[in-house]
């Protein structure tokens, strides 16, 4: 097996040398690329002071989906893994991985991260859409053999959050099979630094809307997904100003947003659909551009 690691980092110059560490210590040989950008917290700098990167890759759209399909470029492995910066493979990583692209297209564990309380284990999520049966990944701990990428055409940049479940129906639309390992465990280096995370509604569900319809089109699939989730989301909020936490002005912008999001979400997904009628659906993969890369520092 030839392996490439596709690292996307983001202002993260501690964490990501924490991650290049576990994975010069639990990983050695792999082909390490890193796509950096646009930082300014001197990430750059480090990167090139070390001599365990092959490649560092300089983006300039704070994209994940853009920064993925970067690396997927320049990765030359028959099988090239996905991870997060913030994330440090486990011991167990590799032989996890090892084993299970001898048997699926896709392999996928475990991520530890650190609470204010302990410790939390993300575990393997399946949903039933329509006939298929979607099998959800972690976009910061997931390996591919390189056929399943070029079949894909890797991710999707329309879509700013979400990218990764769109990968998923994809793969369970082309009938490839997604193997969790438990040993192909991550974990999560630092707890939670008590940052304030921002609730874009709007952008939620458009990219919920716009994946749906864009994999299944109009039809009853698309439609439940997406009300179903808008109807818990409702539901939570009205609980919110019933105990006063929300104000009701805030719980109607709310709706507002929504709304419009799924109304974007599914006219961009028909159009995306139209656009690519193969089953890769996918208008918006790395054949589509040839201008991500900014800068590129090749070491192999």
């Amino acid at each position: 097996m030839d392996l490439s690691v596709v690292i996307p980092t983001l202002n993260g110059r501690d964490r990501l040398a924490a991650c290049l560490d576990a994975l010069a210590a639990h990983v050695p040989g792999a082909e390490v690329v890193v796509v950096n950008g646009p930082s300014t917290d001197g990430t750059t700098g480090m990167i090139r002071e070390r001599d365990d990167v092959d490649v560092l890759v300089e983006v300039s759209t704070r994209t994940a989906n853009v920064a993925r399909n970067a690396g997927l470029e320049v990765a030359t492995g028959d099988v090239v893994a996905l991870l997060q910066y913030d994330l440090v493979v486990e011991p167990s990583w590799l032989e996890g991985l090892r084993e299970g692209v001898e048997t699926a297209a896709v392999v996928t564990g475990p991520t530890h991260r650190t609470l204010g309380g302990g410790m939390t284990t993300e575990e393997s999520e399946h949903q039933r859409v329509g006939t298929r049966e979607v099998t959800y990944f972690n976009g910061g701990n997931v390996a591919f053999r390189r056929p399943v990428l070029d079949a894909l055409d890797g991710f999707d940049e329309y879509l700013e959050t979400g990218g990764d479940r769109d990968l998923a129906h994809r793969l369970a639309g082309l009938d490839y099979e997604v193997d969790w390992r438990p040993e192909m465990g991550v974990r999560q280096e630092y707890s939670a630094d008590g940052g304030v995370t921002v609730d874009d509604r709007g952008a939620e569900f458009r990219s919920l809307a716009y994946r749906l319809v864009k994999n299944y089109g109009i039809r009853p699939a698309a439609a439940t997904g997406t009300a179903s989730r808008a109807a818990r989301d409702a539901l939570t909020a009205a609980r919110d100003v019933l105990r006063g936490d929300l104000e009701p002005t805030e719980w109607i912008g709310a709706g507002r947003d929504v709304i419009s999001g799924v109304a974007r979400g599914a006219a961009d997904g028909l159009l995306a659909r139209v656009k690519d009628r193969s089953p890769a659906r996918n208008p918006n993969g790395i054949a589509d551009r040839s201008d991500r890369i900014v800068a590129r520092y090749d070491w192999r």
